[in-house]
């Protein structure tokens, strides 16, 4: 017997008409949709701030109000991390919309992941909010005991799929393999239509001219699963996109969850079909002893300028523009001041376009006059006094606040894992009976194939890559392609070029950040881990591309010394 487990979203504000495409499109058992992450987290504490009874992603309900006879219909069930902050909030306004449609339905909500109000208690100074990663026997819990429509709050992504499996097969707390696979499972589905096809190194090879369909795993009791999507939508779910899903936002082989550690090393995918995946062999180990939380805070206002540099003399006319800039805010210098210089110009440019380039100025304070008047009034006063050709894409305005995240852990027994059912009564979920400290990490060693003939080619003649972020933190995952002729070879070669060094060579960003580079021969791919790449997560980073999304994309677009006969 198989479950199958869709998904309608992969962050707020994702495509709203997906809860409707994924219940109209094919048969399903239940439907989750994730809508948190760091940056949202910020925002619904922002605000539960302004209106204590929201904290919850309100687009989730407007979703609901125009699928919610049509999910009873089908006889799918919900679950959904939309709370947020507040779940019980979320879950008394589906009870409401349910009233008001004449629907008879039973919503469960899980909670205890919020701990700001202890967060002084546990030295958590400055957070705005400081929730818990809960695991999904909570989830599971509330359908055993008859919920049509989950509702949590912080829990982990992976949990909205791992909860109904656990519910419907019964897997135990140290069914570690079992749960190990459900997490796999979550993995792939938790971003949605990032698992068929969306910021996929390979795009130009699957279906783009239809909006990309929503993936669903088809979960079986002993495990295995199979990732697909519904019949007539479009991109594709292959190895390589599944693949490009799992190597997002993790770090070394053993991917730690409060129900168990996955080896991520242990996973095998196989094209079982047109779009159709399946999943095996996936191991998993005891769970970590602590429970990560995730805090979040206003880390202070922030301004930006964008100057526009064009023709000849760029870097003489980006030097006097910095001088100007810093010798007018000289009375009181911002806490930080950060430049960018974008060459986006063309030698003998046909376009105005192709001759200019974009300096970008940052300025951070925890003053909001000093990132706000001071900052936008020194920039406009360069207008008829600074370089030939000066303009900026856009007036500076007032300094806006920008938050920041960082992490705290706490034992697993001392994070409260609640479960409100539809009867009303409230259950405490148990810590796991048995944790472990994840394994020191050994990478099998890798033997070299001889090759005879190099070239000078981008790496993305290669491979594809996946990049994103966790807080500050910067992931980079690159694989082999699954159709490639050689690809354990190519593995191998790959392996060795990718070394620490070589990435700081390669994306010279890097430098200076701690590099970590682990090994996953399963997918013949690895992941590159930059700590604080990205600042202080959330919306501190001042890069260009503050969440690192395509970092990915610059590492192909490298030129490196390879095999010519690696090359297809």
């Amino acid at each position: 017997m198989a479950i199958r487990i869709g998904n309608c979203s992969g962050f707020y504000g994702d495509r709203f008409s997906a809860m409707a495409e994924m219940l109209d499109g094919g048969p399903l058992d239940y439907l989750t949709g994730d809508y948190l992450a760091e940056l949202t987290m910020l925002i619904l504490g922002r605000d539960r701030q302004k209106d204590p009874s929201l904290g919850y992603a309100r687009t989730f309900l407007r979703q609901l109000a125009g699928s919610l006879a049509t999910a009873r219909r089908r006889g799918v069930r919900i679950v959904t991390n939309a709370g947020g902050l507040n779940p019980v909030g979320l879950a008394h306004a589906i009870r409401a919309l349910a009233a008001e449609q004449g629907a008879d339905i039973k919503v469960a909500h899980v909670h205890g992941d919020d701990l700001t109000g202890r967060a002084a208690d546990h030295g958590w100074t400055g957070a705005l909010t400081a929730n818990a990663y809960l695991g999904a026997f909570g989830i599971a819990d509330a359908l055993t005991a008859g919920a049509d429509i989950v509702v949590t709050g912080r829990v982990t992504d992976a949990a909205l799929t791992l909860g109904p499996a656990i519910a419907e097969f019964g897997w135990g707390r140290t069914d570690f393999d079992l749960l190990a696979a459900g997490v796999v499972a979550g993995h792939v589905l938790e971003c949605g239509t990032q698992a068929t096809g969306g910021n996929f190194s390979g795009f130009t090879t699957i279906d783009t001219t239809r909006p990309l369909g929503f993936p669903l795993a088809e979960l079986s009791a002993d495990g295995t699963a199979v990732i697909t999507k519904h019949p007539g939508t479009g991109g594709a779910v292959t190895v390589d996109t599944v693949t490009a899903q799992l190597v997002y936002e993790v770090g070394g082989p053993h991917y730690a969850n409060p129900d168990v550690t996955t080896r991520l090393d242990t996973i095998a995918l196989h094209q079982s079909g047109p779009d159709r995946v399946t999943i095996t062999s996936v191991r998993g180990i005891a769970p970590p002893p602590a429970a990560k939380i995730a805090l979040t805070g206003v880390g202070g206002w922030r301004n930006s300028v964008e100057f526009v540099l064009t023709g000849p003399d760029i870097e003489d006319k980006a030097d006097w523009v910095r001088g100007q800039m810093t010798e007018a805010l000289s009375a009181r210098p911002p806490a930080q001041l950060v430049w960018d210089l974008a060459r986006t110009d063309h030698l003998d440019p046909t376009s105005q376009a192709a001759a200019s380039a974009v300096l970008r100025c940052h300025v951070k304070d925890p003053d909001p006059s000093v990132a706000g008047r001071a900052f936008s009034s020194a920039a406009v006063e360069l207008a008829l006094a600074s370089y030939p050709g000066f303009h900026v894409t856009a007036p500076p305005g007032a300094g806006t606040p920008f938050g920041i995240y960082r992490a705290g852990f706490l034992p697993q027994e001392l994070v409260p894992h609640v479960v409100t059912r539809p009867d009303g009564t409230s259950v405490d979920i148990a810590p796991p009976p048995v944790t472990a400290d994840p394994p020191v990490e050994t990478a099998p060693p890798m033997r070299a194939a001889h090759f005879t003939r190099t070239t000078e080619e981008q790496l993305g003649r290669l491979v594809f890559a996946r990049s994103g972020d966790k807080g500050g933190t910067a992931n980079v995952g690159v694989w082999i392609p699954a159709g490639h002729p050689r690809r354990a070879e190519a593995y191998a070669w790959l392996r060795g070029l990718l070394t620490s060094g070589a990435v700081a060579r390669l994306l010279p960003e890097t430098a200076g950040h701690p590099i970590e580079v682990h090994a996953l021969p399963n997918l013949s791919a690895v992941n590159i881990v930059v700590d604080g790449l990205l600042g202080d997560g959330v919306a501190a980073s001042t890069r260009f591309d503050p969440q690192a999304k395509a970092v990915g994309e610059w590492l192909r677009a490298r030129v490196v010394t390879m095999p010519e006969e690696l090359i297809r």
